[in-house]
């Protein structure tokens, strides 16, 4: 005869059952998903100082196809001379580890965010070498220029942009011709207005758009690019700085603006970076003068005070001489140092030099000692930023 459950005796058993059921799920850890490692930074790291090392089977990461080149710097499509060579470096930091960039890893993590360069034409060579390495990732990525950019790119698997802004002394500045009042002032054409409260419009309106930033400026702050006959008069608020400014007084006063602009207008959660300059490697003149660089190994340390240091009064001086004054302007701010001047220092194999891509070139704009080849060292600076970004990203969240 079949068993026959009355309501209450089912009761009496499916109660006590479930009663169990949770006892044992309460016993059991929550499930939780496994957190991505994150970049061991320590206090004792210092990712700027550190060595080259030769590593015969390091290759770059990208080649002279990526759409992102600029003719210039495109050293493998130049037929530059040991490109090999030049790749081959990688710069061992001391008392941690430097890994290079995985592309979908980081545009990965990056995903909804971007990223943002405003200065000179270093910082554009530091964007080009972005470009072609994240594109190993994206195929479909798109040049973009929108919000004041002069080049840039998109990544539509990632939906990132990466971007420039061309800015190269970052305040506001405009050519005046000669007024009829200068007649007295002999060789004089005219003069560059500077308003050294005022940011340059190609990245005035940026807003909030970007979530990391670097910036940079430096290289236009000279007498071969602002001569006697053309030179910089300061302004602010709209008046004339009285007494006029010499062009180094001049630089620290836009930096102190800039910094301030930087840190009032654009939005605490943007990572804010400062690249410090990236140094020349004319040797036996300046750029105007027959200076050359078609070395074919980098620097031994004990060179570098002598090729860099402001008290050997070489062609090369300017860079540690700027870093100087940035670096005391920044102190106290929220943008951290992007200190790429010692690494790079060592590099003077690795500009295009005669390799420019452009039939009479060196006759008209000489060797080019400044930029760097791509795939070159701005590859490395790319996994330094990569690897500060991913940190802070973890961190914060």
């Amino acid at each position: 005869m079949a068993s026959k459950f009355t309501p209450k005796l089912f009761s009496w058993l499916i109660l006590p059952t479930l009663l169990l059921i949770s006892l044992y799920s309460l016993s059991l850890p929550l499930y939780t998903p496994t957190p991505k490692p994150k970049i061991p930074i320590s206090s004792s790291c210092n990712l700027f100082k550190g060595k080259w090392i030769s590593d015969p089977n390091r290759k770059p990461i990208y080649d002279e196809s990526c759409p992102f080149h600029r003719n210039a710097w495109n050293c493998l499509r130049n037929q530059r001379e040991n490109m090999g060579r030049i790749n081959s470096w990688k710069w061992v930091p001391d008392k941690c580890d430097l890994a290079r960039i995985d592309p979908v890893e980081f545009l990965s993590l990056m995903r909804n965010k971007n990223i943002g360069f405003v200065g000179d034409s270093l910082n554009e060579n530091f964007l080009v070498s972005f470009l072609c390495i994240l594109r190993v990732a994206d195929s479909g990525a798109k040049k973009w220029k929108r919000k004041g950019a002069w080049r840039g790119a998109y990544f539509p698997k990632f939906n990132v942009t990466v971007a420039y802004h061309r800015a190269v002394l970052l305040a506001k500045y405009e050519w005046q011709p000669k007024q009829l009042d200068d007649s007295n002032q002999d060789g004089l054409k005219g003069r560059y207005r500077v308003d050294v409260d005022i940011p340059a419009d190609d990245w005035a309106h940026i807003g909030s758009f970007y979530d990391v930033l670097v910036f940079n400026t430096g290289h236009w702050w000279g007498f071969d690019k602002f001569p006697k006959e053309t030179p910089l008069v300061f302004y602010k608020a709209g008046q004339p700085i009285q007494p006029p400014l010499e062009m180094f007084d001049g630089l620290k006063i836009v930096l102190e603006n800039m910094i301030a602009y930087i840190e009032k207008e654009l939005p605490e959660k943007t990572r804010k970076f400062w690249r410090l300059q990236s140094p020349r490697h004319f040797h036996g003149g300046d750029w105007n003068q027959n200076g050359s660089c078609t070395l074919d190994e980098p620097l031994d340390e004990l060179q570098l005070d002598l090729w860099f240091d402001p008290r050997y009064d070489g062609v090369n001086k300017e860079a540690r001489r700027l870093n100087h004054l940035i670096e005391e302007v920044l102190q106290g701010s929220n943008i951290r140092i992007l200190d790429l001047t010692h690494l790079s220092e060592f590099r003077a194999d690795a500009h295009p030099a005669i390799w420019l891509g452009k039939k009479d070139a060196v006759a008209v704009w000489g060797q080019d000692c400044m930029h760097w080849c791509l795939p070159g060292v701005p590859d490395t600076w790319v996994d330094i930023l990569a690897q500060l970004i991913n940190h802070y990203i973890l961190e914060t969240g």
